[in-house]
């Protein structure tokens, strides 16, 4: 049986949109912010600013989403939502990198740097 180490090595489409956001956080911080906006609509604001100030480290974090609020509430928030969500998500990630021009080539160069 695979053992997993973080929460989203279980799915490939999943791990490659966390690294995407790794490496082109600035490119998909407005997709974050979309995907924080839709959350908040269905869940609300408060209750999302609540579960983030939960989870939130508060020494500021070691993580590298850590260092921007936006990328940082959006990985949490994408932990924590059922796995279709999970998935939905990263399909639209994936197809707004299409949309902004980034390509498949040039996230393999940059990821193998």
């Amino acid at each position: 049986m695979t053992q997993y180490k973080r929460w989203y090595d279980y799915d490939p489409m999943l791990l490659e949109v966390i690294e995407l956001l790794r490496y082109y956080q600035e490119e998909l911080r407005e997709q974050a912010k979309v995907f924080l906006e839709k959350v908040e609509k269905q869940a609300g604001k408060e209750t999302v600013d609540k579960f983030y100030e939960t989870v939130r480290p508060k020494d500021g974090g070691h993580r590298w989403y850590d260092k921007d609020p936006v990328i940082s509430k959006a990985i949490e928030l994408l932990r924590v939502v059922p796995v279709d969500v999970q998935k939905s998500v990263s399909e639209h990630f994936l197809k707004s990198l299409e949309t902004i021009g980034i390509t498949k080539e040039e996230i393999k160069k940059t990821l193998s740097k």
